[in-house]
């Protein structure tokens, strides 16, 4: 049955759904609609000019988008290093058939989406090239790397949530909730809160389940261009075959191993004197520190970031569309007049108690990541309307509220998996489009709504 199911998703996904890019397109065109249909006085020279603010003008999202481009490419630098590749080639070793191969590609995925999301949606690919490299023949490419890609369900339930890491910061603009009651809300109220921890182990043990009964029965032989081994870890070749020679003092610098480890000194020595504050920056360096560490030389450190810079130019191009999205979605033409955010948010919400609220909000999350596909961007838009909502019912307890941030996060992985935008750079190292893959995760949208929507009915300690 999920087999049928699950060739009847892709066979529709292939057929219907667009490159990342015209979706993009088409959700920006999807919003004027809306914003004329459901907000007084919207007219066409004003929605331009918001546009314009949100892609290119005032309310661009370039910093926000340059932290999560940092983060993805942090982790995948450090998921380069001689020592982690070697664990994952020890991990890929593992599977002996193809439904192995994709529980194996889903569990390393989710562990790591744990620790880094950017790190996260990288494992999974490279475990499955790996793997597709012994049983390259006997497997279905598209399969195990969209397994990899489902691991990536539970990333805004591990450390690098942007929505948990702006709760802690007072200084973050997208800590909603510390701009409407002036709290913090540390981890311990968000991710270490058993509303969180237990539909990821639900997850971890449903997922595997579900691979194995939809598992294709013919294969897809993955493309010749996807195993090909970069040379990001690789030395700096000092002369030709047979002809050795001194190194020059450049080539003496960009090996010298002490420059690297200055730099993670300094960097490690700031993050104990900030007081081990953990936001979106200080991921951002701690895992480009550990990469700094583990490829030792500053140019495998050079050549291992640049390879992994590649895999950003898709989300370079689409997240300025995004930012428009964001400030149509803003757009308000004039004072009083509720902008679509607050009138979609404000539909969902109304007549919530405080037992329903974070389920009408995991609901509006999976809706609202269709059009703002980010998760501290995604924030930005939802989260007012959410604490403000709770604010109103004189709920202002840091614990409940930050149960309510984590609703939105929830809605926001759960909608990733029907959403193509974080697809991109695991599609790019596995040099797949995106009809191939994205119609196996639809499965794991449908069990992700079921298990974090119940989670949120799950009261916080």
């Amino acid at each position: 049955m999920f087999r049928r199911f699950t060739n009847l998703c892709v066979a529709y996904v292939q057929r219907f759904m667009p490159d990342p890019y015209l979706f993009a397109v088409i959700l920006t065109l999807i919003v004027v609609v809306l914003d004329f249909l459901c907000v007084k006085g919207v007219t066409l020279g004003g929605v331009v000019r918001a546009w314009y603010d949100g892609v290119w003008g005032s309310k661009n999202i370039f910093t926000f988008a340059l932290q999560m481009i940092l983060i993805l490419v942090s982790g995948y630098t450090l998921a380069q290093a001689p020592v982690i590749r070697r664990l994952l080639g020890r991990v890929a070793a593992i599977p002996k058939n193809q439904v192995q191969a994709a529980i194996t590609c889903f569990f390393a995925a989710g562990v790591a989406s744990l620790l880094n999301w950017g790190l996260g949606l990288v494992v999974g690919a490279i475990v499955a090239k790996e793997i597709a490299k012994k049983l390259r023949e006997h497997i279905h490419f598209a399969y195990i790397v969209a397994a990899g890609y489902m691991g990536f369900i539970v990333w805004a339930s591990g450390f690098s949530s942007s929505i948990a890491l702006a709760n802690t910061d007072p200084k973050s603009s997208l800590n909603i909730i510390y701009q409407l009651t002036k709290q913090t809300v540390p981890f311990h109220d968000t991710i270490f809160q058993p509303y969180n921890w237990l539909p990821v182990l639900a997850a971890f043990v449903l997922i595997p389940i579900l691979l194995k009964r939809m598992a294709p029965t013919s294969s897809h032989v993955p493309p010749l261009e996807a195993l090909e081994e970069t040379a990001a870890g690789a030395e700096v070749p000092v002369g030709g075959p047979g002809v050795p020679r001194r190194r020059t003092f450049a080539e003496v610098l960009e090996s010298a191993w002490i420059l690297n480890l200055i730099l993670a000194v300094a960097g490690l020595a700031y993050f104990v004197m900030s007081g081990w504050t953990i936001n979106i920056n200080s991921m951002v360096m701690l895992f480009t520190i550990l990469s700094l560490l583990l490829h030792w030389t500053p140019i495998r450190f050079i050549r291992a970031f640049t390879e992994a810079a590649k895999s950003s130019g898709s989300l370079l191009l689409q997240y300025p569309l995004y930012g428009g999205i964001m400030a149509l979605m803003a757009y308000t033409p004039a004072k009083g007049v509720d902008p679509l955010q607050v009138v979609i948010s404000n539909a969902l919400v109304h007549g919530a108690t405080a037992v329903t609220l974070p389920f009408l909000n995991f609901i509006g999350s999976l809706i609202i990541t269709l059009f703002v596909p980010s998760g501290g961007g995604h924030w930005g838009v939802q989260g007012p309307v959410t604490i403000q909502t709770a604010v109103q019912m004189g709920i202002t307890d840091p614990g409940y509220l930050g149960r309510l941030s984590m609703s939105v996060a929830f809605g926001e992985q759960v909608g990733n998996m029907i959403q193509p935008f974080w697809a991109l750079p695991v599609l790019a190292l596995a040099k797949l489009g995106v009809r191939d893959m994205m119609g196996f995760a639809v499965v794991a949208f449908l069990i992700g709504f079921v298990i974090f929507g119940i989670a949120t009915f799950i009261p916080a300690l």
